[in-house]
């Protein structure tokens, strides 16, 4: 896990300056005792109370011992303690924010109640009541500092629990009888771990200052112990008279800090970001070189393969191209890979996903190898759902001006204008107004219309729709495929349309390519879908298009059975035990595509 984030954190300013931080702050825990240890103890009666010296840079205490050099040993303990604290308020937080999951539903509901409660309550004044209950020490700061941090804690593990626990997997393991307590341990908590231990990182130095702050206070670590804060509450009263012998201790805390959050924040980013484009190194799927550019591709994709921790594959050897101006269809059931391929071309695969590929090209250049600012403008997605696709907080002109102004360095001015045109453009009546308007404020429609307007804000060279007329009805579904129509015969973009519609996509495709459990299974031109498809499957999808001919006595065609599941998808074709042509050869042996004629290719042993 931690090798890609790092591979990201090297191209993090920040995020490098707090892991040297951290790097520097571990190494003095480990080194100072063994170096200084000896000097942070020595009394030397005869410089007692002295200020910055030679001798002294940050001047001595009041039994004559130097200052610089019980900063230098003060770091161990008090990281010590700042890791301990860190771990009580972890574990009472992960228990605690987990326990929603397991308990009955009245159970859950006083657990979220508890969970709510401590939130809400200050901080520092809950780590200051627990520290004075459990007695002044370093054991009542670290308890204090524990109790402060678990409500974060618990907050962040029932939101993530929340959202693994309505999965299909977690579903079938309550269906089948397994112990709540056996779910948790491995269904959910496995993948609610890595932004548990970012928010542990970032704990961490909170911790620190928290610690710092009881002990500053008095009610942290007590002499003869000391750690940084306890060193900053001895100089303290001599602040006005001698301040450097306050500036080691809080320069000590100050750094310590700092690094701490500036390395659990650059990690966090880290994960957050997608595996492809950027971010982490895309091995080549095949061996050997990567086969040449395709001159008259916008969008080539060659041996494209996303994968997932478990086995799951939901995209498989997929290539594909998209020349200037034309329209290729991707169709196939849900779950078939469509989303998950139009996510990989746009680097958009949530971690822990991995995408390979033997050639990801858009205009001639690696994906991995363009910058925000061009892939930003050369690619122009719209999505199925426009009000998930808009900010809800932000006007409509607003965020397309947005475009511009980020991508392309234009005035807000320009980019408002822009913005206004480009909505005319989509045909979207009154784009003045429309653009001063929230995205509630619209229909559908006119949603969607504003999203393909975003994606023009630029030059795209390739447009990818991604059903962007599921939740139409039929007249506003006709309007924006011919509004996309239009843009593609305008601007002369590539447009991978996905769909699992395949009368739309016969009637606005040039090209269709049918996938099924995550592979192409047949390519071809789209005017001869209805009568040209080879494959069973695409067969049997045009099959199960109803029509004004159809009996409507009998009941509606369909494809009997289910498509395998990522993980499950043998060896062989994966569409053979649904098929009626299936062979033993199709259940032990994949077939490859192979070209059938001009444009025309399909991955079936039944087809001649």
């Amino acid at each position: 896990m931690m090798t890609p984030l790092l591979g990201r954190l090297r191209r993090n300013v920040p995020g490098v300056a707090g892991a040297v931080i951290v790097a520097a702050m571990a190494l003095l825990a480990v080194l100072g005792p063994v170096i200084w240890g000896a000097e942070a103890d020595r009394i030397d009666a005869a410089a007692i109370l002295q200020g910055s010296s030679p001798g002294h840079p940050l001047g001595t205490d009041n039994l004559g011992r130097d200052l610089l050099a019980r900063v230098l040993v003060a770091g161990r303990y008090s990281l010590l303690l700042a890791l301990a604290a860190t771990l009580i308020g972890a574990f009472a937080g992960v228990v605690l924010g987990t326990l929603p999951s397991i308990l009955p539903r009245r159970g859950a509901r006083l657990a979220t109640g508890a969970v709510n409660a401590l939130v809400a309550f200050p901080g520092l004044l809950l780590a200051m009541f627990t520290a004075v209950v459990s007695g002044l020490g370093a054991r009542g700061a670290v308890l204090g500092i524990g109790a402060a941090i678990a409500p974060g804690f618990a907050r962040l593990t029932q939101t993530l629990a929340a959202t693994v626990a309505g999965a299909d997997y977690v579903s079938a393991a309550r269906m089948l009888g397994v112990p709540r307590r056996r779910i948790l341990t491995r269904h959910v908590l496995p993948n609610i771990a890595e932004p548990l231990i970012l928010h542990l990182t970032q704990a961490l130095g909170g911790a620190l200052l928290g610690l710092a702050g009881l002990s500053f206070l008095g009610l942290g670590v007590q002499p003869p112990d000391f750690d940084w804060g306890r060193l900053l509450f001895d100089g303290f009263p001599r602040i006005y008279v001698t301040p450097e012998v306050a500036l080691g201790p809080a320069a000590a805390i100050a750094l310590a800090g700092i690094g701490f959050n500036l390395l659990g924040d650059a990690l966090a980013k880290a994960a957050a970001r997608t595996t492809v484009p950027r971010g982490r190194a895309v091995p080549a799927a095949p061996p050997g070189e990567p086969p040449a550019p395709d001159p008259e591709a916008v969008l080539e994709v060659r041996d494209l393969t996303v994968s997932f921790p478990g086995g799951a594959s939901p995209v498989r050897n997929l290539s594909l191209t998209v020349a200037p101006g034309e329209i290729v269809g991707l169709v196939g059931e849900s779950g078939s890979g469509k989303s998950m391929t139009a996510a990989a071309i746009g680097g958009l695969v949530p971690y822990p996903g991995a995408v390979t590929y033997a050639a990801l090209r858009l205009g001639g250049k690696d994906v991995a190898t363009l910058s925000g600012k061009e892939l930003g403008t050369a690619l122009a997605m719209v999505f199925q759902d426009p009000l998930a696709a808009l900010n809800p907080a932000l006007k409509i002109g607003g965020q397309l001006a947005e475009v511009a102004v980020v991508h392309e360095g234009a005035t807000r001015a320009d980019a408002r204008r822009r913005a206004v045109d480009r909505l005319g453009q989509v045909h979207l009546p009154e784009p003045e107004r429309r653009a001063g308007q929230h995205p509630h404020e619209l229909s559908g429609g006119m949603r969607q219309r504003a999203v393909i307007a975003m994606g023009l804000m630029g030059a795209p060279r390739l447009v990818i729709a991604d059903e962007p007329t599921t939740a139409l009805d039929v007249t506003v579904q006709r309007q924006i495929l011919k509004l996309l129509r239009e843009v593609v015969e305008e601007t002369g973009a590539a447009t991978l349309f996905i769909s699992h519609d395949i009368a739309v996509v016969g009637e606005l495709c040039d090209r269709v390519v049918v996938m099924y459990a995550g592979r192409v299974v047949e390519e071809l031109p789209a005017d001869r879908l209805a009568d040209g498809a080879a494959h069973p499957y695409t067969k049997a999808l045009i099959a199960s298009l109803p029509d004004l001919d159809t009996d409507r006595d009998t009941p509606l065609a369909g494809i009997p059975g289910t498509q395998p599941a990522p993980a499950d998808v043998g060896p062989g074709c994966a569409f053979a035990p649904r098929c009626q042509l299936a062979t033993a050869r199709c259940a032990s042996e994949r077939p490859e595509l192979v070209a059938l004629g001009p444009g025309r290719r399909a991955a079936c042993w039944e087809v001649k």
